[in-house]
């Protein structure tokens, strides 16, 4: 039965990703939360985290393909920044896989996912590219500055302090 519910997660990690270029909003989030709990769920399943690690950053890695992808079929204004997140993360990823040295991780952090997240989710509720890009370009200072810190702390409690946030959330409310 544990068998059934590793694969049945690591293939939903592959999978949604190939909705993400045609409904970005919807699947960009449903990776968002899978990817959030996923290592919470394979672990106790049985599955070794020296095994979870690079199933995890490859299936991130297709992610990063989706979005790619997404910013250029919806044609996005924001696809130049899209790409060069893409790239910029894909070394960390690279370097990551290669050494097992998780502070890659965090030098090559993930801005590529909430920048994402953020444009997908204006344009769902903005109904249009030329208003999300609008919008975007009104607010991008404040956007790029909450992204980054949002995702350096992010980086930092995931991969360098590899503090587990249930124990960190707990802890803080004890």
């Amino acid at each position: 039965m544990k068998v059934v519910g590793i694969v049945a997660i690591v293939a939903a990690k592959f999978l949604i990703p190939v909705g993400i270029p045609f409904a970005p909003f919807v699947f960009g989030w449903a990776n968002f939360v899978l990817d959030t709990v996923d290592g919470d769920l394979l672990v106790p399943l049985g599955l070794a985290d020296g095994t979870y690690q690079p199933i995890d950053k490859v299936a991130d890695w297709a992610t990063y393909v989706g979005m790619a992808v997404a910013a250029r079929r919806l044609r996005w204004s924001i696809a130049p920044w899209v790409y060069a997140l893409f790239a910029f993360r894909s070394v960390g990823q690279l370097l990551f896989l290669i050494t097992g040295a998780e502070w890659w991780l965090f030098v090559f952090a993930n801005f590529l996912e909430p920048l994402f997240l953020v444009y997908a989710t204006a344009g769902f509720f903005l109904k249009g590219e030329e208003r999300t890009a609008a919008w975007f370009l009104r607010h991008r200072t404040w956007i790029v500055v909450l992204v980054v810190l949002y995702k350096l702390q992010d980086e930092y409690v995931t991969h360098i302090g590899n503090i587990d946030r249930t124990e960190l959330i707990t802890n803080l409310f004890s």
